[in-house]
Formats: C-alpha cells, sequence, structure tokens
C-alpha cells in the first residue's frame, strides 16, 4: 500500500489506506507497462457465513483454506477486460511501479483543468493495451487483496480439474462491451448479478412522483401497525410509544419552517425510519428548513449533480458520427478520446464490489454502477484528497436510507433489483447520496488528504483519553507493544463500519448527526467507548491475541439496544473529559473518579 505526494516523489508505504493522488506530469494520465496474466476464470460461491461483524476477519485470514472470497460469489469483476489483448486487470491497492524505475505519481490536476483536457487524453485502445495493474499481497487493511486469494483458488482448482478431467478447458473470456453512452461506467462485461425471487420482490410506493418532488409528502403515508391482540402489555405500550415519537417527528418536519434544534435533540436517540431519509438531509444542510424552498433546492441539486456525472464521464470525440448502421459501436467509437482518470476510476472500480459483499443489495449491478459514478465524481471535485480506500463504506448508509423512502417494504438489503426501479428514483437517491456524503466529508476532508492529519490526530487522541479512562488497559498494550494506529486507523478511517453492520451504522449515524460535530468529533469518544468495552478480555490476552480479538470483534449479532449503549458511554466520556481539566490528568485516576461521579 503506497501514498503518492503531489511533488512526484517515490511512493512510500502508508499506514493502513491508499490515496489516490494526482501531481504534475507531462502525460495527462499515468499508465503502467503491460504485464501479461492467464486468462480469467470463473469465481467461486462465497461462503457468507465467514463475515465477522461488518469486515473480513484476520481470525478468517489465518483459516484461509475455508476463506474464498475470491470471486465474490456471483459478483462480477467491476474492472472492464480486455479480451482483444487477452489480459485481465487484477485486484491491487496501489498503483503500479514502473519496472526498472521509481514509481512516478499520476498528474494533479484541478477538476476544471481535468474537463478541460479530456480531448489531449489517450484512446480507449491505447488504454487497454497499456493500463495494465500489478498483483499485490494485502488491501488498504492488510488484508489479503482479491487477486491474492484469486491465485490460491485459481491452484486448488487447477489441481481439482487435473484429478476429475485432464481435458477441461477454462471459461472463454467475455467480450468487452462498448457503449455509446456517456456513462462510461457500463462498458464492462456483462456480470452474472443476483436475482431476487419473485415471492421477495419489493414494491414501489405508487406516489414515488409525490415524494420525488418533496419529500415531506411520505410523511402523510406512514401506517402505524395494529395492536396484535394477543399482545403483552409490555409489546402495547413498545408500539405505543414508537408512534408517538414518529409523530413528534411529524410535526417537526411538517412545520413551515423547521427548528433544527428541536430536531436535533429529538433524533439524539434515534429516528424511525418512516422519517429517517428526509431528518438526515435537513441535520446535514442539504434540504432547507423553509418548506417553501424544497422543491427548487431538490430539483437545482440533483440537475447539477447529473450534469456533473455527464461532464466528468465526457466522451471526447464520441459523437454520433462514430456510430454504424447497426447502431453498434464503429472502430471509430472505439478508439474514441474519453476524459476519464484511470488511476482514480480503477481503483474504484476495484473497491465497489468489495463493499458489504454479504448484503445482497450490493450485488446487483445497478447498486454497483450507483456508488462507482458517486465516488469518482468526489474524487475529480476534490483533487486535494482525491478517492481514498474507506469512502465507498460511507456511501452506503446514504444510499440505503434514500432508497428505502420509496420501497413500500423497509427491508431492502435483500430480494431487490433496485434496476427494476424507475430511473428517476435511482438518479434522485444517487443525487442525494451524493451532495449528503459530500456534506459528511467536508467536516472530515483532513482525514483523507496526504498523511492523513486528521485521522493520525484521532489515534492520537484516542490513545490518550484511553489513558485517562482505564489506565489498567493503556498499560496492558503498552506492555504488549500494541500501537494505536493498529487498530484504530480502520476505526477512523471508515467510522466504525468494518465493525459493525449496516443496519447498526445507520442507527449510530442517527446520533452522530444530532451532534454538531458528530463525525469529527463525538466519534473519538465511541472509538474510546468501542475499545473500553473489550478491556476486561483485551488485558488477559497478548499481542497475537489483542490483534486477533480487535480485528474480529464479536459484533455481529449487536442489535440496536447495544449501539444505544455505546452511544451513552460515549456521551458520559465527553461530559467528562471535553474541554476538561482532567483530560490533560496523567495520573490514571481520571477512570475511578468518573465512574464515582456517573454513580
Amino acid at each position: 500500500m503506497f501514498s503518492s505526494s503531489a511533488g512526484g516523489k517515490k511512493a512510500t508505504p502508508s499506514q493502513e489506506m491508499v490515496q489516490v493522488d494526482r501531481s504534475d506530469s507531462a502525460s495527462p494520465f499515468w499508465r503502467a507497462p503491460q504485464r501479461e496474466t492467464p486468462p480469467s476464470k470463473k469465481p467461486t460461491a462465497r461462503d457468507s457465513n465467514l463475515v465477522v461483524g461488518a469486515a473480513y476477519s484476520h481470525a478468517d485470514i489465518l483459516k484461509f483454506d475455508s476463506l474464498n472470497i475470491s470471486g465474490s460469489g456471483s459478483r462480477p469483476r467491476t474492472p472492464p477486460s480486455a479480451t482483444s489483448a487477452g489480459h485481465e486487470r487484477t485486484s491491487t491497492t496501489s498503483p503500479p511501479r514502473r519496472s526498472g524505475q521509481g514509481a512516478k505519481s499520476p498528474p494533479f490536476k484541478t477538476y476544471m483543468n481535468f474537463l478541460s483536457s479530456t480531448n489531449d487524453d489517450w484512446t480507449a485502445d491505447d488504454a487497454e493495451d497499456m493500463y495494465q495493474y500489478e498483483s499485490d499481497d494485502g488491501d488498504d487493511f492488510g488484508l489479503p487483496s482479491l487477486s491474492n486469494m484469486k491465485r490460491r483458488t485459481r491452484r486448488k482448482e487447477e489441481q481439482s480439474r487435473a484429478v476429475q478431467n485432464d481435458n477441461l478447458k477454462s471459461e472463454p473470456q467475455r467480450e468487452r462491451r462498448f457503449s455509446n453512452s456517456e456513462d462510461i461506467a457500463i462498458e464492462r462485461p456483462t456480470g452474472s448479478y443476483p436475482m431476487p425471487k419473485k415471492s421477495e420482490g419489493k414494491i414501489l410506493r405508487p406516489q414515488y412522483k409525490d415524494i420525488l418532488r418533496d419529500p415531506a409528502n411520505a410523511l402523510h403515508l406512514i401506517n402505524h401497525p395494529s395492536i396484535p391482540a394477543n399482545a403483552t402489555q409490555k409489546e402495547i405500550d413498545a408500539i405505543n410509544s414508537r408512534i408517538t415519537r414518529i409523530n413528534k417527528f411529524k410535526r417537526l418536519l411538517q412545520a413551515s419552517t423547521i427548528p433544527l434544534t428541536d430536531l436535533r435533540s429529538l433524533a439524539w436517540s434515534g429516528i424511525p425510519e418512516e422519517v429517517r431519509a428526509m431528518t438526515w438531509q435537513l441535520l446535514l444542510s442539504y434540504l432547507p428548513t423553509n418548506s417553501e424552498r424544497r422543491v427548487a433546492t431538490l430539483e437545482r441539486k440533483r440537475k447539477e449533480y447529473l450534469d456533473g456525472v455527464r461532464q466528468a464521464f465526457d466522451k471526447g470525440g464520441g459523437g454520433g458520427n462514430n456510430q454504424n448502421p447497426t447502431g453498434g459501436p464503429s472502430s471509430g467509437t472505439r478508439g474514441a478520446q474519453r476524459g476519464l482518470d484511470e488511476a482514480i476510476w480503477h481503483q474504484i472500480s476495484i473497491d465497489v464490489p468489495r463493499t458489504n459483499p454479504h448484503i445482497e443489495l450490493y450485488g446487483y449491478e445497478a447498486t454497483q454502477r450507483s456508488l462507482e459514478r458517486i465516488l469518482y465524481v468526489w474524487a475529480v471535485r476534490h483533487p486535494a484528497s482525491g478517492y481514498v480506500q474507506g469512502i465507498n463504506d460511507l456511501v452506503t448508509p446514504f444510499w440505503q436510507v434514500f432508497l428505502g423512502v420509496y420501497i413500500t417494504d423497509s427491508d431492502i438489503e435483500r430480494g431487490m433489483d433496485p434496476g427494476q426501479l424507475p430511473k428517476a428514483v435511482l438518479d434522485a437517491v444517487e443525487a442525494d447520496t451524493f451532495w449528503c456524503l459530500t456534506k459528511l466529508l467536508d467536516g472530515i476532508q483532513d482525514h483523507y488528504i496526504v498523511a492523513q492529519p486528521g485521522i493520525q490526530r484521532q489515534v492520537s487522541a484516542l490513545r490518550d483519553l484511553t489513558a485517562r479512562i482505564d489506565a489498567g488497559l493503556a498499560k496492558h498494550l503498552e506492555k504488549e507493544s500494541v500501537e494505536f494506529i493498529q487498530f484504530s486507523f480502520r476505526w477512523m478511517n471508515c467510522l466504525l463500519m468494518r465493525e459493525i453492520s449496516v443496519k447498526n451504522t445507520i442507527r449510530m449515524w442517527d446520533t452522530y448527526m444530532a451532534e454538531e460535530q458528530g463525525f469529527s468529533e463525538f466519534h473519538l469518544y465511541v472509538c474510546a467507548a468501542f475499545l473500553v468495552k473489550w478491556s476486561d478480555k483485551l488485558v488477559k490476552m497478548d499481542f497475537q491475541e489483542i490483534m486477533m480479538f480487535l480485528q474480529s470483534l464479536p459484533t455481529r449479532d449487536w442489535t440496536e439496544k447495544d449501539i444505544e449503549l455505546l452511544l451513552s458511554e460515549a456521551y458520559i466520556w465527553q461530559s467528562l473529559f471535553k474541554g476538561s481539566s482532567a483530560h490533560l490528568r496523567g495520573d490514571g485516576e481520571s477512570r475511578t473518579a468518573s465512574m464515582n461521579f456517573t454513580l
């Protein structure tokens, strides 16, 4: 894993992340030498039971023979393949190094300069011939890369075929599909994606056009569940309490001018899923609080995003003159110049299929194409940071929540192909997700610029805070030579999304958005509470046991109650230590004093 500096210096090892960066160069894009690789083979099925929490675990890696995510089940390879050259692009977590000379960073250009120079870019044919990628031995967080696991799986398959049938031939490589569309994301091999059973199909709300125009129209469609005849008093109280809470949100959201202070106070303890999408958009200042401006703002922002997509994926010279009479791509189209930063696009196209591979929703083509466009447009519009591995995780809570607004069934993680929905719905979900992701990252962008100063600062603060809260645990970690950066870098980079499920992350983000600086400050105290929670077990472990445990935490069965308890503990630590002189004290007595205070 490497991180490139803006000055075009040699790539140096980075800590558990890859930053696609560009520096000044005579060439508009950075190309790697050709590399001959064996033809691809059909990926094998993946065992979803191996997922621990919301991440691939180091414990699974130690049992590598049983780990099989080389092909992500039925999920296809995302990067386009070049059959004419007989090559295959392999997974990598860092740009390749030129053989015989030092690594050279891709050019660093602003977004506008990037868009204005598309006509000077190299052709699609040249891209297929030149842009090949090296294999690597690990992903952004030290886990084995897909190419590494694919090689092992390939060897096993070859041995098995040799025993069963020496004459069995490998599957032929698929032809690349070229498209005249401005969306370069659809130019890829036809994949085999999961398809929902008819009995599991989700129902689009008949009023979806009204919801597209104004999210407040969805508030009128909320139906409260009836109380079962055999329900206990506890169940009746829970249902009534939930109905009361939903009605409180509705009263605020239906106001002509929404009071954000009251909305934040109400959202801290969790937002009902029926009103979550609109509440998130308001708390992130994407939707205006004035209801009269809401419709015009949504229309303008969604159009602005779609225009940005067309610009970012614009193909210079790829107009109608290059089409043949049959409507298919001619040789002119195949050689058409396109404005695409291949280094950024390649890394995104690798990471998207890895995103939540255990959830069916993220295996569909429509989902993956949407995430790719969001990430790419954000990257080229933010050249100071560009795309960094981990941002792909942060897209998914928004995309999942906003998609759920238009579906009658709240469980959209399985049984629904988003590609079957109207294009207007997908465009709106994608645009809303892009702008809310942008709002989130604006507050923590120093996590993703060169040298990641924001993450480094938070990791250091977590170490100091842990010493104040639990001196015994801090001393034990120091005794076992456990560096906080070794396990907490991922906690800061992905906001704990690799440790807990998407549904639990969504609940946690309710509180983060209710906090003034939830993602940049409150998250630190959540990480402290998360670490201290396992203190009794960690102090009995050695270095290897600690690292294995922290990389595969037993959070798979966590419920919303577990998240609320974690948030409550984090709130206590923030109340005690934020801006307090006790935060600077190193006598190890803070935890005892704070616990007595809470009692």
